[in-house]
C-alpha cells in the first residue's frame, strides 16, 4: 500500500473540527492538509512547505540528533542551549569555563570551533526507494532478508554520496513498509558563535527539567563554514561563513494565546504503533531499570569528580544527558500507572483482530501477523536483563572505544560495501571524531568506578546468563570480589594508553593482524569476546529480518483499520524531517489546577535564589528590576520567557523553529510538560503540550544582557 493514496484519503477525513492537532507530518504531505492549516492560521502557501528547496523548509536543518535553523545570510545557526551543550562542554576549562560563564564572539574570527564530529545537514531530497529496497527480498526470512535489504540501502547510499558534499541515509516508514532516501548536504565545519550564562541556557536545571511553569533561556548559535568555493570543508581558517538559500526573519513581537504555531524538526522516535507486548515490557521493566540504572550512573561521576573540576566538567554533557533521562523514564512510568494506554492497546488489537476475521480476503491476508509478531518480541526480550548489564559494562569508554577499534580494523579487510555499517570510508571521519571527543570527555577513576560498579551486578546474573570469555578476562569464574576486582581494574587502566588521543588515532590505522597483537589489555577484552559478540549479533540480525517482515504486514492492516474508521494515519518519527502544528494554549495537569501559556521575567526573578540552578546573571536581574523591556514586549507588559503550544513533538525536536503563519520565527521548541512525556507512545490532546523559549526574551537577553549587537544586526528582526 503506498503512502501518497493513503495521505489522499486523508485530507477527507480530517476535514472535521474534532479533529485533534496531533501527527508528524512529512512535508509532501502538508498540501492534503491546507484546508486546515490555513483554517488555524497559516498564511504562506502550504505547498511552499512541502519543497525542501524553498522557503521556509531550506531554512530549517539537522545537527544529527537536534534541530536548528538558519537566521542570518552569513551562516548563523540558532538551535537550543542543550543541544550545544556538548561543544560548550568541550571548550569549557576550569579556568575559561563557558559553561558556566557563556561566550559571545564579537566577530566571525572570534567563533570557537564545536566539539569533533559537530555537522550542520540540509536536507534537500527525499525519494521513495521502497521498491528498490525490497526488491530480491520477497521470498527471503531470517538474517538473508536482513542482509539484502541492508545491501540494497547500501548500494543507494552510496550512489547518492557520489558527491562527498552529501550525507545520504535510506529511512523505513510504517514499520518497512516504505523506505526513503534522503540526501542531505554536509556542512562539516561549525563553530560556536554565542553562548548564554548556565543562569540563562540551563535555568532551573534538572529540577524545572520538564516542568511547567518554566523560564529557561534554551538558546545558543553556532556558525555554519564552508570552502572559499562555497562547498563544505573540514575546519580551516580560510574557511567562509555558509551562505542559506534562505534564512528565517525573527519576530520580536512574539505569539499570543491562541495563536497559530508550526514547527519543521527532525523528530527521534515514537513508538505509538507498538504493539500492547512491546508496551508491557518497556513501562513494566526495561524504564524502571533502566532510571534506576542510570541514576546510579550519575551518582557515581559526582561521587568519582569534584564540582568544578576537569573530570567534572569532562562528564557534564553525560550528567546532563542521563538526568533528562532519568525525568523522562520517570514521567513515562508515571503517566503509564495513571493511565490506560495499556488497556487500549489490547483492545485496539482486539478490535483490530474482529474487523481482520470479518473477511475472509482480510483474514487471509493478515490473519496471523499479529500473533507472529507477539512471538517475535517475546524472544526479543529473552535475554534481556544479561543485555542490559552487559551493555552498561561496555559503556565504559575504555571497553567501548577498544572494542570499535577492533571492530573497525575487522570489518576494514572487507570490500567498502560488505562492511558493516559505521564503519565504511563513508563512517570514517564520524570515527575520528569520536576517538578525538574522549580527550575531553573522559576521566580514568569515573570510569573505573563506573565499569566496577557494572561488573558486579553483571556478576550476580545466572552463570548460564553469562558469557565465559567476559567471565575469564575479568576473572569473575568463582564471583566478584570487590578488593580483587578493584584490584584488576586498577591495574587495567594503569597499563593502558587507550587514554592517549594520539594513541587511539594511530591505532584507527593499524591492520586487523597488527591489533590482534596488540597487548593493551582492553584491546585483548576486545579480541578475547568478539567470536561470541559477533554471533550474538547475527542472531539479533536473524530476528531482525523476521520482524522486518512482520511489522510492514500488521501496519498495513493498522492503516487499511484506521482508514475503515475515518481516522489519521501518519507515520511513527524516524529522525526524518517533519511538521507539526497547533496553537499556543495553556492546559489543566490536574483537577483544579489550570497553566497559563505564557511565563514572565518577574517570574523568572521570583523564582531566583543566586543558588544553582536558580543562579540568573546579576546583570539580567538589574534589568528585569529596573523595567528595561525594550522592543521585546509584544504587546504584554513584560518580556515573555517562555510559552506553551499543542504541537506535537518529542526528542530530536529539540531546537526546532517555532513559526507563526507567516513563517516568521516566535521561538524555539525545547522540551515538553511532565505529563506529555509519554506522547513518544500515546497521544493526549488534553495534556499534549510543547514549551518553547519566547523569541522576544532570545532578542532581550542578547540585546540587554549580553550585548550581542553584531548578531542582532546580521539577522532580520521584525518588530
Amino acid at each position: 500500500m503506498r503512502l501518497k493514496p493513503l495521505i489522499a484519503s486523508l485530507a477527507i477525513v480530517v476535514s472535521g473540527t474534532t479533529f485533534a492537532d496531533e501527527g508528524m507530518w512529512q512535508p509532501h504531505q502538508l498540501p492534503d492538509l491546507e484546508s486546515i492549516l490555513k483554517a488555524k492560521g497559516l498564511e504562506i502557501d502550504a505547498k511552499s512547505i512541502s519543497k525542501l528547496t524553498e522557503f521556509p523548509m531550506n531554512a530549517v536543518i539537522s545537527l544529527g540528533g537536534c534541530t536548528a535553523s538558519f537566521v542570518s545570510p552569513k551562516g548563523l545557526v540558532v538551535t537550543n542551549h542543550h543541544c550545544a551543550y556538548g561543544s560548550i562542554q568541550y571548550n569549557s576549562t576550569p579556568e575559561n569555563n563557558i559553561l558556566e560563564n557563556g561566550f559571545l564572539a564579537t566577530t566571525p574570527a572570534e567563533d570557537l570551533p564545536a566539539a569533533p564530529g559537530s555537522r550542520v545537514y540540509v536536507t534537500e531530497t527525499v525519494t521513495d526507494v521502497t521498491k528498490k529496497v525490497i526488491k530480491g527480498t520477497e521470498k527471503l526470512s531470517a538474517k538473508a532478508r536482513y542482509d539484502a535489504l541492508e545491501k540494497n540501502e547500501k548500494a543507494l547510499v552510496s550512489a547518492c554520496e557520489a558527491d562527498d558534499n552529501y550525507r545520504c541515509n535510506v529511512y523505513s516508514f510504517h514499520g518497512g513498509l516504505e523506505f526513503y532516501l534522503i540526501k542531505s548536504l554536509e556542512i562539516k565545519d561549525v563553530r560556536l558563535a554565542y553562548v548564554p550564562a548556565m543562569g540563562v541556557g540551563k535555568y532551573g536545571g534538572d529540577i524545572d527539567n520538564w516542568m511547567w511553569p518554566r523560564h529557561t533561556g534554551d538558546f545558543s548559535f553556532y556558525r555554519a563554514y564552508v570552502g572559499k568555493d562555497g562547498k563544505p570543508a573540514e575546519f580551516s581558517e580560510d574557511n567562509v561563513p555558509y551562505v542559506p538559500d534562505s534564512y528565517l526573519s525573527v519576530s520580536a513581537k512574539g505569539v499570543q494565546d491562541g495563536d497559530f504555531v508550526m514547527v519543521a524538526g527532525y523528530p527521534g522516535r515514537t513508538n505509538r504503533y507498538r504493539i500492547a507486548a512491546e508496551v508491557d515490557y518497556v513501562f513494566n521493566t526495561s524504564y524502571p531499570k533502566s532510571r534506576e540504572h542510570n541514576s546510579k550512573y550519575v551518582a557515581l561521576i559526582e561521587e568519582n569528580s569534584e564540582d568544578g573540576s576537569k573530570a567534572r566538567i569532562a562528564y557534564e554533557s553525560t550528567i546532563a544527558g542521563y538526568n533528562n533521562y532519568i525525568k523522562n523514564y520517570g514521567s513515562m512510568i508515571e503517566s503509564f500507572n495513571k493511565g490506560t494506554m495499556y488497556e487500549r492497546k489490547k483492545q485496539f488489537e482486539q478490535d483490530l483482530t474482529a474487523w481482520i476475521n470479518s473477511d475472509r480476503k482480510r483474514k487471509k491476508q493478515y490473519g496471523k501477523v499479529l500473533n507472529e509478531l507477539s512471538a517475535l518480541v517475546a524472544q526479543s526480550q529473552q535475554h534481556n536483563e544479561r543485555d542490559r548489564m552487559l551493555g552498561y559494562v561496555h559503556r565504559s569508554q575504555m571497553i567501548s572505544t577498544a572494542r570499535s577499534l577492533y571492530r573497525l580494523a575487522y570489518e576494514q579487510q572487507k570490500p567498502d560495501s560488505e562492511r558493516e555499517s559505521g564503519y565504511q570510508e563513508r563512517d570514517l571521519p564520524r570515527f575520528e571524531a569520536g576517538l578525538k571527543r574522549m580527550s575531553r570527555r573522559f576521566d580514568a577513576n569515573v570510569d573505573k568506578a563506573i565499569l566496577l560498579h557494572f561488573l558486579e551486578l553483571y556478576a550476580a546474573l545466572p552463570k548460564e546468563e553469562r558469557f565465559a570469555e567476559v567471565d575469564k578476562v575479568f576473572e569473575l569464574e568463582n564471583g566478584f570480589d570487590k578488593t580483587k576486582h578493584s584490584a584488576l581494574l586498577a591495574k587495567m587502566y594503569a597499563n593502558s594508553t587507550l587514554d592517549n588521543e594520539d594513541v587511539r588515532i594511530a591505532l584507527s590505522t593499524q591492520s586487523f593482524a597488527k591489533l590482534e597483537q596488540s597487548q593493551d589489555a582492553f584491546m585483548q577484552y576486545a579480541k578475547a569476546i568478539f567470536a561470541v559478540m559477533k554471533a550474538e549479533e547475527d542472531k539479533d540480525k536473524a530476528l531482525a529480518g523476521k520482524l522486518q517482515a512482520a511489522r510492514p504486514q500488521l501496519m498495513s492492516a493498522i492503516i487499511a483499520f484506521n482508514e475503515a474508521q475515518n481516522k489519521p494515519v501518519y507515520a511513527d518519527a524516524n529522525s526524518t524531517l517533519r511538521v507539526t502544528y497547533g496553537t499556543v494554549g495553556g492546559y489543566s495537569p490536574q483537577d483544579g489546577l489550570i497553566a497559563t501559556p505564557f511565563t514572565s521575567l518577574e517570574g523568572l526573578l521570583a523564582k531566583n535564589t543566586d543558588v544553582d540552578p536558580f543562579n540568573a546573571p546579576e546583570k539580567l536581574q538589574q534589568q528585569i528590576k529596573a523595567k528595561i523591556f525594550g522592543d521585546y514586549t509584544g504587546g504584554m507588559n513584560t518580556v515573555p520567557v517562555n510559552f506553551l503550544s499543542n504541537v506535537d513533538t518529542t526528542g530530536g525536536n529539540s531546537g526546532s523553529p517555532t513559526l507563526n503563519g507567516k513563517a516568521e520565527l516566535v521561538g524555539l521548541l525545547f522540551d515538553g510538560v511532565y505529563e506529555s512525556i509519554i506522547g513518544d507512545w500515546d497521544y493526549n490532546p488534553a495534556l499534549n503540550r510543547s514549551i518553547h523559549v519566547d523569541s522576544r526574551y532570545m532578542l532581550w537577553v542578547m540585546d540587554k544582557v549580553d550585548n550581542a549587537q553584531n548578531l542582532l544586526d546580521e539577522m532580520k528582526i521584525v518588530k
